[in-house]
């Protein structure tokens, strides 16, 4: 039975299996002095230009790196109300920099300048947390995504006022197959700072990267990443991953999938007596309302989560192993339901 509840319920694309196979066939050297790591890293190169490379275990690991290289204790992040470094990583980023978050309210999870102006107030004045990063997610937690212009406008209000941006990219692969543009033209181009590229939510058993393009976030990084417990001793493990990934554009064909399955998806079971599509579909995510009556028993036959408790609407999301047939058998059975 296949889940809708989340990307990271999905198993390892065999090609990412095979590079992992491929690692354990002999000795190399650890934390990462490895070929594998290097082949990764190059591939990385390849992609985005002059970027410094690490690697986590995990989404939340990887953020707190990338916000401890761009804070001091008494800065802060601001993020939106959604974001997973505020609602679902348990306080980490605040646990273990000292930086405050400053969450702005949003419909859609994404933040612009005219919601983010009136917290400047604060610069300068010695009372308050010194905002000092815009942390965006892309795709964000409702699915939304920030179009090449959004992004732009946003780095370049965060540049003007002495501010980094940091995205998380746990959705990336997803939200780039969406735009049509190159990974570059996503993240550098547009201005990122600093970034996680996510792996578990696109075919990968575990591993998230965090990649640096401005130079002064560079210098301490590697110290970060030891001292927040994300430096793998095996770590060909995670990079070999990476390598796959990047290789034959296996990321794109995998999250060009699974965004295809989400729209598949949303068009079936809008045609079901009582179902209605809350958010637009762009990436690889679902968000609807159907009768309280289907969800229980719904959820007993496919997994997936209740994301607003009050309203009742609900998540699904689509994975690169998704299949029509899986989408066929779960409208079929909402169907039935209803």
């Amino acid at each position: 039975m296949k889940s809708f509840a989340s990307d990271n319920y999905s198993g390892i694309h065999p090609e990412v299996f095979e590079a992992i196979q491929l690692a354990n066939s002999h000795h190399q050297i650890s934390y990462g002095d490895d070929t594998f790591t290097s082949d990764a890293v190059q591939l990385f190169e390849k992609e985005f230009g002059n970027v410094s490379v690490l690697f986590s275990f995990n989404g939340t690991g990887a953020n707190v790196i990338c916000l401890k290289c761009c804070t001091l204790p008494f800065q802060a992040v601001i993020c939106s109300d959604l974001a997973h470094i505020h609602v679902d990583e348990c306080g980490a980023p605040t646990q273990s920099i000292g930086c405050s978050l400053l969450p702005i309210p949003t419909t859609d999870g994404k933040l612009t300048p005219e919601l983010i102006k009136p917290l400047l107030s604060r610069l300068g004045n010695v009372h308050h947390t010194q905002p000092k990063v815009i942390s965006i997610s892309q795709s964000t937690e409702v699915g939304t995504i920030y179009s090449i212009d959004e992004l732009k406008a946003l780095c370049r209000f965060a540049h003007d006022n002495d501010m980094y941006v940091h995205l998380d990219g746990a959705r990336i692969s997803n939200a780039v197959a969406a735009l049509g543009v190159t990974l570059k033209e996503a993240t550098v181009d547009c201005g990122v700072d600093i970034m996680s590229f996510g792996g578990t939510k696109n075919g990968l058993m575990m591993g998230e990267a965090v990649l640096i393009f401005n130079d002064k976030l560079k210098a301490n990084a590697p110290y970060f990443q030891k001292q927040s417990a994300q430096l793998f001793s095996k770590n060909r493990f995670i990079t070999t991953q990476f390598k796959a990934l990047l290789s034959n554009d296996l990321w794109l064909r995998m999250a060009t999938h699974a965004n295809k399955m989400a729209q598949l998806l949303s068009v079936e079971i809008q045609q079901l007596p009582g179902v209605t599509i809350t958010r637009k579909v762009q990436a690889n995510a679902v968000f609807a309302i159907i009768p309280q009556k289907a969800i229980e028993r719904l959820q007993t036959k496919y997994p997936f989560y209740i994301w607003d408790e009050e309203t009742l609407e609900l998540r699904w999301m689509c994975s690169f192993d998704t299949t029509e047939e899986d989408i066929e058998n779960f409208v079929g059975t909402l169907r039935d339901l209803l």
